[in-house]
């Protein structure tokens, strides 16, 4: 048994109940099974959601920033910079 299984999940609902034009939730980013089942999930599950939700915003996030700044989005990569740039470059 895992420590997490002592614990009950907590909800990630924040009382802002609205629903998007994909369906999630605005306040949490849940679908609508996500929130009507959220009781009946384990704490494996919940937590599955929770990471579900945490993309949802990002993409979300993201798709704002890129259409209120276009080229400032554009110029932001998510990914490290790789490794060996500098040395590609001629520099270390």
């Amino acid at each position: 048994m895992e420590q997490l299984d002592f614990f009950d999940v907590p909800s990630p609902c924040v009382g802002c109940c609205q629903v998007n034009n994909r369906g999630y939730c605005k306040g949490c980013y849940r679908s609508r099974d996500e929130r009507f089942y959220w009781q009946q999930m384990t704490a494996d599950q919940k937590i599955k959601v929770i990471k579900l939700c945490r993309q949802r915003y990002v993409r979300i996030m993201r798709r704002k920033q890129k259409q209120n700044n276009p080229q400032e989005a554009d110029a932001q990569s998510p990914q490290q910079p790789f490794i060996f740039d500098d040395f590609e470059k001629g520099g270390v």
